[in-house]
């Protein structure tokens, strides 16, 4: 056993075992003893020829920048609980999540599907906009800072990894953070901001869909070289994401998408184009022909009322894309009719149900993105879907005739489904 893992910081986080390293230090499990709970731990390093006065500002903006993150509640950053200075350097304490990142991911299986990207994509630029809400700037996104814990997307390293950008330490010839993922800008001396954060989103969401960094070269020299003189390529798997990409990856500053201005596109890219405004509803229709027809038989002096109510009695009859037969009464337990053999059907079960789903390909093919209100089914028998469903309590999924558990209000669940095959 090495002596830092014997180490407990504070008389009370102790080391078990490295999980890995990276340049700005290594990160460990460890185990809270007072709460009785696994944590991860990370340990800064400093580099070695930094000046005392340099250490001392590494120091504070450390405890500063990491003290501004632990109050931010989100579960798309990660959480801080506590800085620790121990053997002259700071640790840093915070929730342990044990998933792969986004660089692993791309690593392993190479470049990911647009509607996969897309769904990343929205999750960091919530986390980007409560941390810039709050004044703080992630200065080093990229994808090895991405967990991607199962339906969830969390961003690490928040004002950490490249807080030390004073001028003390960019005299000292310490590039922070990484050339492959930074804005232009800041790779010219000037201050990072949110719209360079905005700008590393792009270079992270490119190499998710390209499988590698757009400005990446064989060495930092020729990478800032690249980044400085070459326009951003145009990437070729993203389809319906690529105004998405070129517009977070534009040079000037002042052109690129803003916050709002990415969220709108990434929208509309997921959702993808619309023919006009959605048809009235059955009912509606139905109260509008109940309204022109009974001004015309009051005209004739026949009884409108008796008229009226006898139509407001039909049924408006099922969605084109319900299930035959409608919803049962009792939707929380009886299948809709197509269950069985449909690959997916969601109903509404206590309130709307709002859903989203998709067929995976090269582009961002959506079929469905509606809210469902209460009894509402649908259907659906493509072989390969994703599908989300924005409050698991307010839903019933049945996924090759197998019904899926409920969640808590508010929950969101997503579902990639293929369709069974039999086995002859």
């Amino acid at each position: 056993m090495s002596q830092s893992e014997r180490l407990v910081l504070a008389t009370r986080y102790r080391l078990v075992s490295e999980i890995g390293q990276g340049a700005n230090g290594t990160v460990w499990r460890g185990h809270d003893e007072l709460l009785d709970r696994a944590v991860a731990i990370k340990e800064l390093r400093l580099p070695e020829d930094l000046s005392e006065d340099d250490r001392v500002v590494f120091y504070r903006r450390t405890l500063r920048e990491a003290r501004a993150p632990a109050q931010l509640r989100t579960p798309s950053i990660v959480e801080v609980y506590d800085v620790v200075i121990e053997q002259g350097r700071p640790w840093l304490v915070m929730e342990l999540i044990e998933a792969p990142n986004l660089d692993q991911l791309i690593e392993r299986s190479g470049p990911l599907p647009p509607e996969r990207v897309a769904h990343i994509g929205r999750q960091l630029l919530e986390a980007l906009a409560a941390a810039h809400r709050a004044g703080i700037v992630h200065r080093d996104l990229k994808p090895s800072n991405v967990l991607l814990d199962g339906d969830r997307v969390v961003l690490t390293d928040f004002g950490l990894a490249f807080s030390s950008g004073s001028v003390s330490l960019t005299r000292s010839g310490h590039f922070m953070g990484s050339p492959a993922y930074v804005a232009p800008e800041v790779a010219a001396g000037e201050k990072a901001t949110p719209r360079s954060d905005l700008w590393s989103l792009g270079a992270t969401l490119y190499a998710a869909l390209e499988g590698r960094p757009p400005f990446e070269r064989e060495n930092v020299m020729a990478t800032l070289s690249a980044l400085a003189n070459e326009s951003a390529p145009t990437p070729q798997n993203a389809g319906a994401l690529a105004p998405v990409v070129t517009g977070l990856l534009e040079k000037n500053p002042t052109r690129r998408l803003s916050h709002a201005r990415a969220v709108d596109r990434l929208e509309r890219a997921m959702t993808g184009p619309r023919a006009g405004r959605r048809p009235p509803t059955p009912r509606l229709r139905v109260v509008a022909v109940i309204a022109l027809i009974g001004a015309t038989v009051a005209s004739c002096g026949i009884g409108a009322t008796a008229l009226v109510v006898g139509m407001m009695r039909e049924s408006p009859g099922p969605s084109p894309t319900a299930p035959a037969g409608g919803s049962p009464a009792d939707g929380a337990v009886a299948a809709p009719p197509g269950a069985g053999s449909s690959t997916l059907v969601v109903r509404a079960r206590s309130g709307p149900c709002k859903i989203f789903v998709s067929v995976p390909g090269p582009t961002i093919n959506v079929i469905s993105d509606e809210t469902l209100e209460r009894g509402d089914a649908r259907q659906y028998d493509q072989p390969d879907l994703n599908a989300v469903v924005y409050d698991a309590a307010a839903c019933d999924v049945w996924v090759n005739g197998e019904r899926k558990p409920g969640g808590k209000p508010g929950e969101r669940r997503s579902y990639t489904v293929q369709k069974a095959t039999s086995g002859g």
